[in-house]
């Protein structure tokens, strides 16, 4: 029979322990997706004032692209929808913490991927800088001395604070109706917004004559979730597939995008 020493009897004692409180904890997690069918309800980050992905209407509730796509997407899950209003600084928090189980309208990037994962892209989107015609840009290094307004904490803010020279003033604001208001007031000469709230400001002030300048970054939505949630994620990944194939996302698309869904953007 083999007599441990001293010491050798404390190491055995360690790692017996840590290998039980490894099982423990790996018990005591419960897997996301049950989780999501225990309560009946996904809880779904969004923006609440980022049209035409999402914003309130005449009766106040939200509408839009990522509205219509949470709606689908708790359905292919069987389980009733709950909305929660983010913000760029709060949404990774949010999740992290699970006050949410996923996150709409994310940029992928090597940054966010260490700490969060993604599913397959659903919705077409890219960034870009917007100003009046009569200001003359076509490029980054036209920013020089240039006021612009960006969304604070979101993929604009880091993409125009990465290609803005030293000398370009940026104001950050905490939402897009401030990006917007700032401009329409004439408080900031340009901003840096997605294509798609770009195309809202296009649409609704020609007086001033705005036009996209020029891109910045094309980077599509995806949706967020924690790590190790490899059954959310196939789950996830099987809807936007459906959706895809059965022209789902094509009808929300031309609905709220005003133009058929192209592959290609994705």
């Amino acid at each position: 029979m083999t007599v441990l020493s001293r010491p050798q009897h404390l190491v055995a004692a360690l790692l017996l322990s840590l290998a039980f409180a490894g099982m423990t904890l790996q018990t005591a997690h419960a897997d996301a997706l049950d989780d999501i069918h225990k309560a009946g309800v996904l809880k779904v980050g969004v923006f609440e004032d980022f049209p035409p992905f999402a914003s309130a209407g005449a009766d106040m509730s939200l509408h839009g692209y990522d509205i219509d796509v949470a709606n689908s997407l708790a359905k292919s899950l069987g389980v009733k929808l709950a909305l929660v209003g983010i913000t760029g600084q709060n949404r990774i928090p949010y999740l992290r913490e699970h006050k949410v189980d996923i996150l709409l309208s994310v940029g992928q990037s090597p940054e966010r991927e260490k700490v969060i994962d993604f599913t397959a892209s659903y919705a077409p989107y890219y960034i870009a800088v917007l100003g009046p015609h009569a200001l003359a840009v076509t490029g980054a290094a036209d920013l020089a001395g240039k006021t612009i307004a960006v969304n604070r904490g979101t993929l604009e803010d880091s993409s125009l604070t990465e290609a803005a020279p030293k000398t370009a003033d940026i104001k950050r604001f905490d939402n897009y109706n401030g990006v917007i208001s700032a401009f329409l007031a004439g408080q900031v000469q340009l901003i840096a917004v997605g294509n798609d709230v770009g195309a809202s400001v296009l649409a609704r002030h020609p007086a001033i004559e705005p036009e996209q300048k020029f891109q910045l970054l094309s980077s599509p939505d995806h949706i967020a979730l924690n790590k190790n949630e490899p059954a959310l994620k196939h789950s996830l990944d099987d809807a936007i597939a459906k959706m895809k194939a059965d022209g789902t996302l094509n009808k929300i698309s031309v609905q709220w995008l005003q133009k058929p869904l192209d592959p290609k953007d994705l």
